[in-house]
């Protein structure tokens, strides 16, 4: 009564001045019973929106009970149990097996594998290692961990996710902008309707005060808009909490939304199609030397160098059991910008790096130059490993594809949108990696703005998404429809910055949201015609003298229960396989 006479006073008719005024109707014509039910179950029916609420964002906030209350934190070179809210960042933390994290940090000592679902929704347990990003929630599965706290309980990766969830629910999806639009006009055009009903047929016709009267208060009843709006708002939240269990998180109901008309989706290529870590594809020996020699002097000399190619090479070594600087001692070393490195093993010089760097031995030929444009050709970048007399082989680098992104991108094809690589390697690269898995169109050479400027012009035919993990790639994923940030996780921004945010590396995940958005719309739509369309026929019953104020209570009341019922069932949605 309050909340409809303060409606009233302001001319807001709301439901709750709607109900205020049947209920007031219903005394003055003696209709007691009637009027208390339609109290009653009008108090069931809010009680039904705020426990549906409740029930999707229990889903979401299940994330922070994962976190356990008590840290065993270090403290003055001794173990103490303390409350998690009293971590600091810096602290140094042990969580032994079968424990939850109580805050993210970094590993410092132990290695284990942390089962980290709840965050990135991967169904496997991750191996963690010192220097290793850990997230609270997390289950530790295999032995002790310490790491460094950083970040506190209130600031930790589930409490980020749950702020921005709850956050994304002020954001409203356009068909709840609808309702709430057309909510505005029907209630007072209800009201207008319902004033002629108990007016003007009295006074035209038979003067049955009383009966269209009680008619005109039962089409109050069966017009209060409850079922239709809390029929979005509930959808809205059970998607963007299936949305998080899943690992996708985003960032207001208009993208959830906005996601089911996608048509075209751009990547970038390193750290999202790829693995953002070069490997060595081919080596081919060019010398009768043994190639366990070989790829020890070639690891020797690039365990000296930070450049990621290099790492490739020591990495590859590594990987045969072959550890260069243990096995070979290098001397006057020095790196030669542009070209490689130089150094001195067992009083012969070898060389490491590209075509240029043979130069100072006069070792370039038709034959090298030639298997350097063959790697090129396939998408590699070309390492020669030479002494001061002879080549001795021919790596190729190149950045290997994730294990996922070929399924990710079939999905896409299969789902009717254009998909298209943007990248700022070399063309043939672009196009290798491209062709590879799958997308309709490859581009390389690109600089940051230059991916802003293929987007923009996506953006003017087509409903584009951009997907990418870098600062670089910011632009372009500020200037699509949707920007989608690949392994948020790992990174402090990209949960602030994305419209929706893919929690580990897992490209899946980017068809997966288009097909819940497109079952969110469906859900919407239907609980929208559910709604409207009983009421369309209790309206028809009451001019027919057919319907009773009772009917319509109950007729409003399982409105609500059949379209939060229908609302909810996204909770246990799944993408097609």
């Amino acid at each position: 009564y309050k909340k409809g006479f303060i409606a009233i006073k302001n001319l807001n008719f709301n439901m709750n001045a709607l109900m205020a005024v049947a209920v007031t109707g219903a005394v003055l014509i003696g209709s007691w019973a009637e009027a208390a039910m339609v109290m009653v179950l009008f108090e069931i029916s809010e009680a039904i929106e705020q426990l549906s609420l409740d029930k999707a964002r229990g889903a979401i906030r299940s994330l922070l009970s994962m976190t356990p209350q008590k840290a065993t934190v270090q403290k003055d070179g001794k173990w103490e149990e303390i409350e998690a809210d009293e971590v600091r960042v810096g602290d140094t933390v042990r969580v032994e097996p079968g424990e939850r994290l109580a805050v993210d940090g970094k590993v410092i000592s132990g290695n284990s594998s942390l089962n980290q679902s709840a965050i990135t929704g991967e169904s496997l347990p991750v191996d963690k290692k010192p220097g290793d990003a850990v997230f609270a929630g997390s289950l530790n599965e295999n032995s002790e961990l310490i790491y460094e706290a950083t970040s506190t309980a209130q600031n930790s990766m589930p409490a980020r996710i749950i702020s921005a969830i709850e956050s994304a629910q002020s954001s409203r999806a356009p068909t709840q902008r609808f309702v709430d639009s057309f909510a505005k006009v029907y209630t007072p055009l209800v009201f207008l309707i319902a004033l002629a009903t108990a007016v003007i047929p009295p006074l035209a016709l038979d003067g049955d005060w009383y009966g269209w009267i009680y008619k005109a208060l039962t089409l109050l009843v069966i017009a209060c808009p409850c079922a239709l709006v809390i029929s979005t708002p509930v959808t809205i939240v059970t998607g963007l909490a299936n949305a998080a269990k899943r690992g996708i998180l985003v960032k207001g109901g208009i993208y959830l939304e906005k996601g089911r008309k996608l048509q075209l989706i751009a990547f970038d290529k390193t750290g999202t199609i790829t693995e953002g870590k070069p490997q060595v594809q081919e080596v081919e020996m060019l010398t009768d030397a043994d190639p366990n020699t070989v790829l020890t002097l070639a690891a020797a000399l690039a365990d000296r160098n930070s450049h990621p190619v290099s790492k490739a090479v020591s990495e590859h070594a590594a990987a045969h059991g072959l550890q260069g600087s243990k096995l070979a001692e290098v001397n006057d070393f020095t790196a030669l910008p542009g070209q490689g490195v130089v150094g001195t093993i067992e009083g012969t010089e070898y060389y490491l790096g590209n075509l240029k760097g043979l130069d100072r031995y006069l070792l370039q030929s038709q034959t090298i130059r030639d298997k350097f444009s063959a790697l090129a050709e396939k998408g590699c970048s070309p390492l020669v490993l030479a002494s001061s007399k002879k080549v001795l082989a021919c790596f190729g680098v190149a950045d290997s594809i994730k294990s996922h992104s070929k399924e990710a991108i079939e999905k896409l094809n299969s789902l009717g949108l254009k998909t298209v690589l943007l990248s700022g390697d070399n063309s043939k690269t672009a196009e290798r990696i491209g062709k590879e898995v799958g997308v309709q169109m490859a581009k390389g050479n690109l600089l940051p703005e230059e991916k802003q400027h293929f987007v923009d012009r996506y953006a003017k035919k087509d409903v584009t998404g951009m997907v990418g993990d870098g600062i670089n790639d910011a632009p372009a994923l500020a200037r699509a429809d949707i920007g989608f940030a690949m392994g948020a996780a790992g990174t402090d921004t990209a949960i602030e910055t994305a419209d929706v945010a893919l929690m580990d590396d897992d490209l899946r995940k980017l068809p997966a949201f288009i097909e819940l958005s497109k079952e969110t719309f469906k859900i919407l739509c239907q609980n929208i015609i559910i709604a409207l369309s009983i009421k369309a026929i209790f309206f028809a019953l009451t001019f027919l003298g057919m319907a009773t104020m009772w009917m319509a209570v109950f007729a409003d009341t399982g409105t609500c229960l059949i379209v939060v019922a229908n609302g909810l069932r996204l909770l246990t949605w799944k993408p097609s396989k």
